[in-house]
Parts: C-alpha cells; structure tokens; sequence
C-alpha cells in the first residue's frame, strides 16, 4: 500500500508545471544572455567599408563637379566642398551614435517620430521657403534648415517596421491592410503634394514593409486598383475646369510636359528638354574611363547644378563607364549586405527596420540613375552619398547608423 502511495505522489508531482515553468524561464533567460553576447559582436565591416567609399566617392565628385559653379557664383572654387565636408562629419558622428545605441528603444519614439514628421509636412506647406517653386524647406537659423520629407522617411520606417511587427498576427485581415495603407498614406499625401518623387520613395518603404511582414501580395495588388482609380481621378478632375483647382490644373500640365518631353527630349532643346539632353551628352562622352577628374565640359553652364541630382552623369563623364561601374558596385554590395543583415535579424521589428533602410536607398539609386539616363521623366532625386544636400546625408547616415546598429544582433 505505501509502494502505491509513493507512486501516486511521485505522479503527482510530475503533474505540477513548476519544472515546465522553471525551464521555460531557464530558456528565456539563456536567450536574453544570447541577445546580450551577441549585442557585443562587430557591426558588418563590408557595409560599413562600402558606406565609407561613397561617402569618399561623393565629397570627390561634388568638389570636381561644383568647383567652376560655385567660383561663379560665391567667388569660392571650394563653397560646396566645404559645406558638405561639414554635414558629412556630422552625419559620420550620427551614424556612430546611431550604430551603439540600443536599438530597441527607438520602438518608444515610434509614434512621437511619426507625429512629428506629420506636423512638420503639414508646417512646410505653410510657413517653408520656397525654391525653384516648391515648398520642401524649413529654416531654422539663417541658411540652416532641413526637409521634412527627408525626416518622414526615417521616421515612417521606424514607426511601420514597429507597427507591423505589433500586429503581425493580423497580417491576414482585410482590416489590417486598411489601416497600414492609410498610415503610410498620409505623409505620402503631404509629401506627394510639393515632392512627388519622394513620396514615391516613403511609398515605396511602406510597401516594402507591408509585403514583408506577411501580408499577402494578392490582397496588396487587389488593394491598389482602387487606389489607382482614385489616382486618377484626382488626376483627370483638374481637366473639368471646376473654380478653385487652377494650381492642380497647372502642376498636372507641368508632369504631362514632363512625359512628352521625356519621349523626345529634342522637342524643346533649350527648354523642358535642356538638362536631359546636357546630361546624356555627358553620359556619352565618357566613354570607357572618362575625360579626367576634373575635366567635364558639361558641368561648366551646360548642366545646371551638376553637383546634385544630375551628379551621376558627370561621374560618367569624368571616370567613364568603368568609374561608374564601380560606384553601381558600391551600392550593390551596400544593398547585398543590408538585406543579409535583414534576413539574419533576431525579431521581426529590427528585420523591418533594416529593410526599410535598404529600400530607401535602393529606390533611390534606381530613380536617380534612371532620371540621368532618360529611362524614366525627369524628377529630383538624390543620389545617395554622392549628390550635394546636407539635410537628406545628415538623415540617410540615422538610416544607416540603424541598420548598422542591427548588423551587431546578427544571428550568424
């Protein structure tokens, strides 16, 4: 009888989860110790090296490509070489601040970010300066300001990547598609309002961010014909002459001249077609290794501001297609290695995250190479690292610090 008591206490104690608790804690535990030893890992050396090289390959460029401009203008061969020297240090000393910050409590700025970013697209459109007809800027102190625009793409992914790992669990729900398609709508509205090719970019984060937590790519594409018909709407309604849209009938003339001219820009040579054709004519003299640094005919009053947007084309003139090759190969390695640090990401917000910063630059790349080749209409984009702005480096280095800051959790 007591050898059958014993079995059924010793039964019964099996039966009490304290063991199953204690090593589910055990593991919870040795997991946290994990995420601790490998916080204490190196950032990924080759993408931080290719982050380096374009940086380098940029200050290069703009001091080779602005150098006639800027003596003309501020009697200073060295203007912009010495300003973006200066946002270049600083957005070095963000990147590093960035790349050994705790990551995971920019989930506690997620939505402030995202406020705020909202607040200040809507207060550009009031109160921002206005240059060659658009209001982008906001100035802070004499010359120094920033884009809004440029903020709401940092703070867009920060706040998707947050929300959608929140709610993974309803990355089937029609409800869910919804209201992450409305999230990433409004700043693409207020953007898309003065910028249309940002606002392609912070489309394209959010959708990225979309596809990639689960939703189904289907209920995505069937999401979008509504929303193109309503595109289009808005963009036949300025046609029917109602009082009151004027503006929108004049920006939607100004694109569709931008369309033919982009199917022939010899239309109007010494107008709308202008710098497309200035740009290819230094795409093509390039040739195989280029003209010399330094030595671009069409940077010296042919391209207007060659040390921007148009950069890429004086990269091919002076270095050729081998030089531009090369700075394609940068930017191929920066994405190879962001996405390697996506997948091999220990939760689903960091994962996002890195992804959102690899798009961002690799949308980009893709419009303002295709904008300087005449593939697609001609629309201001950055080239990343390379093109002259302070605001767009100071904010793409937060990007990168961050995906850098990631690259330290690796799995591998």
């Amino acid at each position: 009888m007591s050898r059958e008591l014993r079995k059924t206490a010793v039964s019964n104690y099996r039966k009490k989860p304290r063991k199953k608790k204690y090593k589910f804690k055990y593991k919870e535990k040795a997991v946290e110790r994990e995420a601790v030893a490998v916080k204490r890992h190196q950032c990924d050396f080759t993408l931080l090296t290719a982050i380096i090289l374009l940086s380098f390959v940029g200050i290069v460029m703009i001091t080779s490509s602005s150098y006639y401009y800027s003596y003309n203008k501020f009697a200073d061969s060295l203007h912009f070489f010495k300003r973006q020297l200066m946002w270049l240090m600083v957005g070095f000393g963000v990147m590093f601040f960035m790349m050994n910050f705790n990551y995971k409590l920019l989930k506690r700025f997620a939505l402030p970010l995202y406020v705020m970013s909202n607040f200040f697209l809507v207060l550009v459109l009031l109160i921002g300066k206005e240059i060659n007809g658009a209001k982008r800027w906001i100035e802070i102190v004499g010359p120094l300001g920033f884009q809004p625009s440029e903020l709401a793409k940092v703070a867009t992914m920060i706040f998707m990547a947050f929300y959608l790992s929140k709610n993974y669990k309803q990355v089937k729900s029609w409800n869910f598609l919804l209201k992450s398609l409305v999230l990433i709508g409004i700043p693409i509205l207020l953007i898309a309002i003065e910028n249309l090719s940002t606002a392609i970019v912070v489309m394209s984060i959010g959708m990225a961010l979309i596809f990639l937590s689960g939703v189904p790519l289907r209920r995505i594409v069937a999401m979008f014909v509504p929303v193109a018909g309503l595109g289009a709407f808005f963009l036949l309604l300025p046609l029917l002459n109602i009082p009151g849209l004027s503006k929108m009938a004049e920006d939607l003339m100004y694109r569709i001249d931008r369309i033919q001219i982009w199917f022939n820009p010899w239309s109007d040579p010494l107008g709308g077609g202008f710098q497309t054709i200035q740009s290819l004519y230094a795409v093509g003299s390039g040739g195989l290794f280029g003209v010399g640094l330094g030595q671009s005919m069409q940077k010296r009053g042919f391209i207007p501001e060659a040390h921007n947007d148009i950069i890429f084309s004086i990269i091919c003139e002076e270095l050729g297609l081998f030089g531009a090759a090369i700075v394609l190969m940068l930017f191929l390695i920066l994405i190879w290695r962001g996405i390697k640090v996506s997948m091999n990401a220990p939760d689903l917000c960091s994962s996002l995250m890195a992804a959102g910063a690899v798009t961002q630059v690799a949308v980009q790349v893709i419009i303002n190479v295709a904008v300087n080749t005449n593939t697609i209409p001609v629309t201001g984009m950055p080239l990343p690292f390379i093109s002259y702005g302070g605001s767009s480096l100071l904010f793409l280095m937060i990007s990168m610090g961050i995906l850098l800051n990631i690259s330290r959790y690796s799995k591998e």
